[in-house]
């Protein structure tokens, strides 16, 4: 068989193969700006909004994989990146509303993704625990920390993970100066508040002693 025949044996799966491609990244696309969305939502405290997001966003990532079921050799490097969005939106609202971690299998994560995704999670902790000190929240600020620490005592030292996902090496070092730099932060608040309380208590018995 001639070169020419073997490729238009399989001319029409190519074409099929392309626009399963470009559907899927339409898709996961899609996801991503919905995760995205929900994390904005959920920083504003609208948590329907943010669990409609996700609730579509979920659908848009089972369109993507049931698109790509028949074509396993596409290899789509946005795969990842819309779990791993998706992920972080879900382990922010969950421990939020609930307190508590969704397992991957809960969310059909894949692990690497879902790893991915409660690293950056940290980032958007730090968000909610300045929000909390520029509200003199400082027990919620401290809680963003608490869950800042675990996700990183966590994952840090999971050396399997690292080989198989080097960026996740890279999201520890960030998290790492993001929960020094939020000690800091709250340190810095926790002394503040002491300072006044303390401006306070000697202004009431100085008045007293009028």
């Amino acid at each position: 068989m001639s070169l020419k025949a073997v490729i238009e044996g399989f001319q029409r799966e190519l074409e099929e193969k392309v626009k399963a491609h470009e559907d899927a990244i339409s898709a996961y696309r899609r996801a991503i700006t919905l995760s995205k969305q929900a994390v904005m939502a959920i920083h504003r405290d609208e948590m329907d909004k943010a669990e409609e997001r996700l609730i579509e966003a979920r659908k848009m990532l089972r369109q993507a994989d049931d698109i790509l079921s028949p074509h396993r050799d596409l290899d789509l490097g946005i795969t990842r990146v819309a779990y791993q969005e998706y992920a972080e939106a879900e382990v922010l609202l969950r421990l939020i509303e609930a307190g508590k971690f969704p397992e991957p299998s809960e969310l059909q994560v894949p692990t690497i993704p879902y790893l991915l995704g409660l690293a950056d999670s940290i980032g958007e902790f730090r968000r909610r625990a300045l929000e909390s000190l520029r509200k003199r929240k400082l027990k919620a600020a401290e809680s963003c920390l608490q869950i800042m620490d675990e996700i990183y005592s966590e994952i840090v030292a999971l050396e399997s993970a690292h080989s198989l996902a080097p960026e996740l090496r890279r999201k520890c070092d960030v998290a790492r100066r993001l929960i020094e730099i939020t000690i800091g932060d709250i340190a810095t608040e926790t002394g503040r508040s002491s300072l006044e309380r303390s401006i306070r208590q000697l202004e009431e018995r100085m008045r007293s002693g009028e």
